[in-house]
């Protein structure tokens, strides 16, 4: 009976032990609180550069942005917590100075007058407690203006795009700070354009590259061949005569644009589409142009 009672009690004993282990290894539950300044990506295509921003979005939460929050004179991280950084996949003009290609951190010292942004040397570290002067890669001034309503959260835009530029704004509060970024696509794209048009590819980008060289004040005679070798691929096409008239005229071909335009107009009537009623309404504009 005393053996018969010992063995329940070791049974017993283990099926506490293997709950009391069980409870053991349960891992507690993971938690998560939201940021007080979340993490923002932002990614823009600026001619054929690609550029990208990594920041902390600060809010006003009632309080004084510059001045109080962030103080004026000072180096600042251009956001909360790490250093903001920024990516150009090649090289740019930032605010007048050249920038290589590459990774870097985005400083700023703001000022009531003026601002002091800073491209700095990408050194992962957290605000600007490790700042250093001599790992600067370019300082540029940029004049801040005024919002009429203010902005909740620190906010990085690109805006104003282009196939050669893009402006890029710090906004918070009632402050913006617009630096122009350039970059230089004709130096590179050219070249590649005039090869791929003087081989045997079959499928040339005759429109892109006709209205690429018109955009750019390029060769224009080149531009009108193209978009030539297009139409006659595509003869009933109207938009692309109206794009042919827009290069005879940029030519300076007068009479050749006007019957361009009357044709791609003619064209776009026949139509009877809302694209018809576009490219009507366009070439009639450009024919008032040239009269």
């Amino acid at each position: 009976m005393l053996t018969q009672k010992i063995k329940s009690l070791v049974v017993m004993a283990t099926a506490w032990l293997a709950i009391a282990s069980s409870h053991a290894q349960t891992p507690a539950p993971s938690l998560e609180f939201p940021a007080a300044s979340p993490a923002a990506t932002i990614k823009q295509r600026v001619g054929l550069t690609d550029i990208e921003i990594n920041y902390s979005r600060p809010s006003l939460k009632g309080r004084q942005a510059f001045g109080q929050l962030v103080p004026l004179g000072e180096v600042w991280r251009t956001g909360a917590n790490s250093a903001t950084k920024i990516k150009f996949s090649t090289a740019v003009n930032f605010g007048g100075a050249t920038i290589p290609a590459g990774h870097y951190e985005l400083f700023t010292i703001p000022g009531l007058q003026e601002w002091t942004v800073i491209i700095h040397q990408d050194s992962s570290q957290w605000g600007s407690y490790k700042y250093n002067l001599a790992n600067d890669v370019a300082r540029v001034k940029v004049i801040p203006a005024a919002l009429s309503s203010p902005v909740e959260s620190l906010t990085i835009e690109f805006a104003s795009l282009r196939d050669e530029s893009a402006t890029l704004n710090l906004i918070w509060a009632q402050t913006v700070v617009p630096i122009k970024i350039t970059v230089d696509v004709v130096t590179s794209l050219v070249p590649q354009i005039e090869a791929v048009m003087a081989s045997a590819e079959p499928k040339k980008p005759y429109v892109n590259a006709a209205m690429f060289y018109l955009d750019h004040g390029l060769d224009l005679t080149k531009a009108a061949a193209w978009m030539d070798a297009a139409i006659a691929k595509q003869p009933a096409t109207f938009y692309l005569v109206y794009r042919k008239a827009k290069i005879l005229a940029a030519a300076g071909d007068k009479v050749g644009a006007l019957a361009a335009a009357q044709a791609s107009l003619e064209a776009a009537l026949k139509a009877k589409n809302s694209i018809g009623e576009e490219y009507a309404k366009l070439n009639q504009d450009l024919i008032a142009s040239l009269k």
